[in-house]
């Protein structure tokens, strides 16, 4: 999850803390965040995570 973020910018990559990660299908069948976050649908991922086609990122950082 890192690299892909750096890939937005690199001060995500280097000061990468977690990602929120939302399916695209989720996103679609709930209609906004809230209600996927709500619907327990929303995951917090770690550096190890692999992207996977389809996933909604919103990356925490701190530089």
């Amino acid at each position: 999850a890192p690299q892909c973020a750096g890939v937005i910018h690199t001060d995500f990559e280097k000061g990468f803390i977690r990602a929120e990660v939302i399916k695209y299908d989720d996103y679609i069948h709930y209609g906004s965040e809230t209600a996927v976050k709500e619907a327990g649908k929303m995951s917090v991922e770690g550096k190890e995570y692999v992207v996977q086609d389809g996933d909604i990122m919103h990356f925490r950082f701190n530089v």
